[in-house]
Order: C-alpha cells, then structure tokens, then sequence
C-alpha cells in the first residue's frame, strides 16, 4: 500500500537522540526535549510541553558530526512548528528558519 503523504522534506534526516531545550514567546521558562531526527532543514522532538502548529521556536541543542560539519558542536536554531502529535510527551515537527553555531566555550 502505497503512502498517500508525500514526504515534503528538502533534505533527509538523519535518527539521533540528543538532548535539546525549547522555548516559544508563550512559555516562561525554557522545556526539556530530546530529537528523534534531524537535519540542517528540520527536526522532530518530543518535548513535555504543548506548543501549538505555527508557532515559533527557540531550539539550543548540539549538532551531531553526523550531519557533516565536522565535530559535534552546539547551536541555537529559530524554527517554525508544522505539525504537533498528542501523546505521552507531545511530537513536534519543526522547519528550521536560522541555524547559529555558538562559539565553544574553554572550560
């Protein structure tokens, strides 16, 4: 049976759990969430907190070598929400609009 969705992803993901934090204008604190998958284009998370389709995000999360740019690094990325799946913990699609690497910090 054939899948009557196009899959309408300009680059394709890649299935990697990392740990990210989220925040929307709406929300006062920031909210755990962890990726299913991620590309330079888009992401998917599960995060605790509801955001509604549409709306804008502040994601900060470390970008994993696996998406080519060399070692893994950390990044601040603004993005748009296009889908949201109830559950135990909500599903949220998300298109990234701007990706920021951030500069390491010595420790």
């Amino acid at each position: 049976m054939l899948d009557s969705k196009a899959d309408k992803r300009a680059r394709s993901r890649i299935s990697v759990n990392v740990p990210a934090t989220v925040r929307t204008k709406d929300m006062e604190a920031e909210a755990a969430a962890v990726t299913r998958d991620l590309s330079m284009g888009g992401v998917f998370l599960y995060t605790d907190r509801r955001v509604t389709e549409g709306s804008k995000l502040e994601i900060v999360l470390i970008l994993p070598a696996e998406l080519g740019l060399g070692e893994k690094q950390w990044a601040c990325c603004q993005a748009s929400v296009v889908r949201v799946e109830d559950g135990d913990r909500f599903g949220v699609a998300a298109r990234i609009d701007r990706l920021d690497v951030l500069p390491e910090i010595p420790t």
